[in-house]
């Protein structure tokens, strides 16, 4: 998964140390992330090659790493390309877990730049990872979304599905809501989105998933009853469908904690596992 950088690598210790030369550097141009080198495997700057006006964001390999507080022009050598691409594509794991991370954080600062109840302006807590209004004191955290994603499986069958905006299947999964458990949460969405009942649902693990603000948790469960026809959510799934083990569709890559879910399903059925995912 993304976030596997080894222990200890990555630290989210808050600081206001100001940056010094060889920190890594984020400047972040909406979804655009400012880099250099090749474009296969580009490059972030280093503080001291450029030195905006930047604040600390994390720690990784012990190495300081700060948001540029401006927006810059490329210089020579420079370009911006998207963040997101180049978290999912980059061949470092370490790096493509920092470039997502901060573009999260990039993300929650910009949007909690005025205070939500009063309008005032905010500022960046002293004391830890927020944003202060000075006016009325409202203190605002990172957003982080839980979310549940799950492996359903049946007679030896793994249960996917095609979003209605996506071209690969992939395992059902939806936000919790409001007074709901995660095993509450995973029977919900599988019942609105296929109109299945399951049981036995089990944790698997968790991924911080900067993507899109969440944290997915992961889950395994089974039919409960019946196989019987599926019941699809419209407005969110175009198909749905039972794989038997040899076909199903292999995920693209091993960031994501789907695919780890499905590569246990498969590995349990005596799928050897891909070493290019």
């Amino acid at each position: 998964m993304i976030n596997e950088v080894g222990q200890g690598v990555f630290s989210n210790a808050f600081s206001i140390e100001s940056a010094k030369e060889g920190d890594l550097l984020f400047c972040f141009k909406g979804d655009s992330i400012l880099v250099h080198g090749s474009e296969d495997s580009p490059t972030l700057p280093l503080y001291g090659e450029l030195t905006p006006l930047c604040h600390h964001i994390f720690y990784m390999d012990g190495r300081g790493c700060y948001i540029s507080e401006e927006m810059i022009a490329a210089p020579e050598g420079y370009y911006y390309t998207n963040a997101p691409a180049l978290a999912r594509n980059h061949s470092d794991r370490k790096t493509a877990f920092a470039v997502i991370t901060a573009h999260q954080l990039s993300k929650w600062e910009n949007s909690r730049a005025f205070c939500g109840r009063c309008g005032a302006k905010t500022k960046r807590s002293n004391i830890e990872r927020a944003m202060v209004c000075p006016k009325c004191g409202l203190i605002e955290y990172p957003k982080i979304c839980p979310a549940i994603i799950t492996a359903v499986s049946h007679d030896g069958k793994l249960l996917m599905a095609r979003n209605r905006h996506g071209t690969r299947f992939s395992l059902i999964a939806g936000f919790v809501e409001i007074g709901e458990t995660f095993e509450e949460t995973v029977k919900r969405e599988v019942m609105e989105e296929v109109g299945l009942k399951v049981k036995n649902v089990r944790y698997f693990k968790n991924q911080p998933w900067g993507f899109s603000d969440t944290q997915m948790i992961g889950f395994t469960a089974e039919l409960d009853g019946d196989e019987i026809p599926f019941t699809l959510q419209e407005s969110e799934i175009a198909e749905a469908a039972w794989f038997s083990p040899e076909d199903v569709p292999l995920p693209a890559s091993d960031i994501s904690i789907a695919s780890e879910l499905i590569w246990d399903f498969l590995t349990r059925h005596g799928i050897e596992r891909k070493n290019n995912t």
